[in-house]
């Protein structure tokens, strides 16, 4: 036996290196991608039309401090979120009024520039899935607990409805 090993090694090594070619051609990942289209295949890959952002001379300092906190962590993930958020204009609203959105997930939201139900209803499918990427623990909550509409019925004021749709407040 050790004689034909002997004599046959580069053979076997030729064979073996073949076979590990075919093997790795045969179950590689197959991902076509093509850089040449200028649009995206998919719908959920297609950016939304960035709405014209709203400029206000009256801001107040908590504003500014939670977009300032926002950029800051932006920076520090990697992501602009704060950039493409609809700014805020007025006092800051409780957002712990909506059902799923605790002193965490309202600190969280806060220090992403989120201060106001307005804020929160204005926001596009993909901007809400950009903050929800960012959320750690809480991913998945602003879809689950439905909080972009529950903010549409608070930022209108519309107590009724927001009860008729999700309970007591």
């Amino acid at each position: 036996m050790v004689e034909l090993w002997n004599a046959y090694w580069p053979v076997i090594l030729v064979g073996l290196l073949i076979g590990i070619l075919v093997g790795y051609f045969i179950f590689r990942p197959r991902q076509r991608v093509s850089l040449s289209d200028d649009r995206p295949v998919r719908p959920h890959m297609a950016v939304a039309a960035a709405e014209p952002p709203h400029h206000s001379l009256h801001r107040g300092i908590a504003d500014e401090a939670a977009r300032a906190t926002g950029d800051v962590a932006g920076q520090i993930l990697g992501a602009n979120i704060s950039g493409q958020l609809p700014t805020a204009e007025g006092e800051p609203d409780n957002l712990q009024k909506l059902k799923g959105v605790g002193p965490k997930l309202a600190a969280m939201l806060n220090a992403m520039g989120l201060t106001r139900f307005d804020q929160i209803a204005g926001l596009s499918p993909g901007q809400v899935e950009a903050i929800d990427a960012e959320l750690g623990a809480f991913r998945g909550r602003l879809k689950r607990e439905r909080i972009v509409e529950q903010a549409h019925y608070l930022a209108r004021n519309d107590l009724d409805g927001y009860r008729a749709t999700f309970g007591a407040l």
